[in-house]
This record gives structure tokens, C-alpha cells and sequence, in this order.
């Protein structure tokens, strides 16, 4: 079992990698990046997504053009990543929905961040670096990998081994952004 200081020098660890080897992902280690999104908690435990894995390299390759930002190029490095998980929105259960119309607040959105970041987490154990990626053109992801139009595309996550340094993270001082007991 990890202990506290091993947790917390993961997550300090992880890191969005935006630059990749082409050393492909071994199948065990994708298989327990998955698991461990699909174990993520949800509200009700209504489970609200569908995690489309894209290891096809022409796919890939469909997915980053529709995902990159022509005059900036932003996102163009997931035509390096072998992996990107599509995170599909699917429709939370009736106690979820009822919840989410009562406290005016979509749980489902909160539910696939908590997954996400399992998933990115279980990446960083493993050795493999992660990005999660919110821009890009969801119609046209949604053609290349037959997505029902009825469903959203909330994240696309790219996986593979990273070739960026590790970098230091740039936070708020605790001070603006922890507080005990009141505001």
C-alpha cells in the first residue's frame, strides 16, 4: 500500500507532458491506467462516462489535426502521444440527474475530473507521462470515431512515455488559496 509522503510525492510528480517517445505503452500498464478511471468515484455512483481508447496511429494522427489550433499550433503535440483516451460524457443515473436538477450543479462534469485525474495519477505510477487536453473540434472527433451526436466529448487525455523534463510546479502561496474554518 502507498503511504502519505509517497501519494503526495506523485501528484507533486505528475506533470501535463506535451512531448513524447515513440516507445509505445505496454498493454498491462494501459489496462491499470484504465482501471483506474473506471474505479473513480461518481455522485450516485453513476459512472458518467465512456473512456474511448485511440492507439490506432492514423487515428491519433485525425484526432490531433482536429484537435490542433491552426495559427498558434497549440495541442499539435498529440501527434506524438501512442495513446489518447476520449473521455465521452455519458447520461448519469436517475438519483445523480435528480441531484444535479435539485442543487442546480452537474455532477457528471465533477465526476469525469475525479476520473481524469485517477487516470493521469495511475500514468505517473507507471512510468508514463499525461496531458489532458479541453480544445479541440468535438464534431469532427466525434465523426472519426463514430461518437453518437447525442454525446459530448468533455476531455481527450494523451498518454506515452515523456521526453519533457520534470518541471516544478508553479502554485498560489498556500496562503491565498488554504484556509481553516472560516472563508
Amino acid at each position: 500500500m502507498i503511504g502519505g509522503k509517497e501519494m503526495l510525492d506523485l501528484i507533486i510528480r505528475r506533470q501535463s507532458d506535451r512531448k513524447y517517445s515513440d516507445r509505445q505503452v505496454e498493454a498491462d500498464k494501459l489496462e491499470r491506467i484504465i482501471e483506474a478511471g473506471r474505479m473513480a468515484p461518481s455522485a450516485c455512483n453513476s459512472q458518467p462516462w465512456k473512456f474511448v481508447v485511440v492507439n490506432d496511429s492514423r487515428l491519433v494522427d485525425q484526432i490531433a489535426e482536429a484537435s490542433t489550433e491552426k495559427i498558434t499550433g497549440m495541442n499539435s503535440f498529440l501527434r506524438q502521444a501512442p495513446i489518447l483516451i476520449v473521455i465521452v460524457r455519458e447520461n448519469p443515473n436517475f438519483s445523480s440527474k435528480v441531484g444535479s436538477a435539485i442543487k442546480n450543479k452537474d455532477y457528471s462534469h465533477i465526476d469525469i475530473g475525479i476520473a481524469a485525474e485517477n487516470i493521469c495519477l495511475q500514468a505517473a505510477a507507471e512510468g508514463i507521462g499525461s496531458c489532458i487536453i479541453g480544445w479541440f473540434d468535438e464534431k469532427q472527433i466525434r465523426k472519426i470515431l463514430g461518437i453518437p451526436f447525442s454525446k459530448r466529448i468533455e476531455i481527450i487525455i494523451s498518454l506515452g512515455y515523456s521526453l519533457s523534463d520534470h518541471r516544478d510546479k508553479k502554485r498560489k502561496p498556500k496562503d491565498l488559496t488554504v484556509s481553516y474554518n472560516r472563508y
